[in-house]
């Protein structure tokens, strides 16, 4: 088998959760609790060939595959969401960088309420109120330094925030190719849907421990979540892992990634470890990162 996970048309997935990988394409779409709706039906089949072509092909799963997952929101109204998973191109450069600079920038407004939660800035900021309101005996004057203050810090995170958010531009992402696509053990995929990239994720393999592969930089565009476009590229990750040898696939994320820690550990991520990110800014603000593993299964 090529070491590779995406070779030409067609993908070897032997030993592999290959459903998984491309978007469930064998398994019913589920609601958002749990209930099977119809299954779901590869664009242009016909009645009679709704499995999908990974089983109809024996182990040889088609990277065009193209899966539908129907979830009900309301009055039984559904969306659908037709979306697959191939290999970086160097078309995509612009739209990766940017798809992960708008999906990190969402984080400013929860990173701003996480320091605001801090016991020491809530003494700051009470002690200035009581110490303007005492000294000026006017109510006006200390809600507006307090004003002032927020406003500042809501700047300064943002800035720093920016700042993060460039560096890994100038990283990894800056040449992904190089980078993911021409290193042994690396791979960068994307998801595509209505002709356009709306998801992305990497791998590579683990600085800390050999064996382990890294996922990173995954984001998905915000009109697309919550429809599995998060959990297939997962798995597509999961399913390299297992043809590279590797025993866990490890990641880290931030205390304000709720959404995506969630999903991680409904895939089958747990998390092992908390760090308090070692600067100084990272530890005014205890921002803490969680590492999470999920163990790959042995091959047969």
């Amino acid at each position: 088998m090529s070491p590779r996970a995406w070779q030409g048309p067609w993908v070897s997935i032997s030993g592999c959760d290959c459903t998984a990988l491309l978007g469930r394409c064998q398994q019913p779409a589920l609601t958002h609790t749990g209930t099977p709706l119809e299954p779901p039906v590869s664009v242009g089949a016909t009645p009679n060939s709704h499995k999908a072509p990974c089983e109809r092909r024996g182990t040889e799963a088609p990277v065009h595959c193209l899966s539908q997952l129907r979830y009900k929101s309301g009055k039984e109204q559904g969306t659908m969401a037709d979306y697959r998973i191939r290999e970086y191109r160097d078309e995509d450069y612009e739209v990766v960088r940017e798809l992960f600079a708008t999906g990190m920038s969402e984080y400013v407004p929860a990173l701003c309420v996480h320091v605001l939660k801090q016991p020491w800035v809530i003494l700051v900021l009470a002690c200035t109120f009581c110490i303007l309101l005492t000294s000026s005996k006017s109510l006006l004057l200390p809600i507006l330094a307090i004003t002032l203050l927020l406003a500042t810090g809501r700047q300064l995170l943002g800035y720093f925030w920016t700042m993060y958010i460039e560096h890994c531009l100038k990283e990894d992402l800056l040449d992904i190719k190089t980078t993911y696509m021409g290193s042994k053990g690396s791979c960068f995929w994307v998801a595509e849907a209505d002709e356009c990239v709306v998801g992305t994720v990497a791998a590579r393999p683990s600085d800390d421990q050999e064996g382990e592969l890294m996922l990173k930089r995954m984001s998905v565009r915000k009109d697309y979540r919550g429809l599995g476009v998060a959990k297939a590229l997962c798995q597509a990750v999961i399913c390299f892992a297992q043809q590279q040898g590797c025993r866990a696939v490890v990641l880290n994320t931030l205390m304000v990634q709720d959404e995506a820690r969630l999903m991680y550990e409904h895939v089958g991520f747990a998390k092992y470890h908390d760090d308090v990110l070692p600067t100084v800014y990272g530890r005014l603000a205890n921002v803490t990162i969680s590492k999470y593993r999920y163990s790959v299964p042995r091959r047969s």
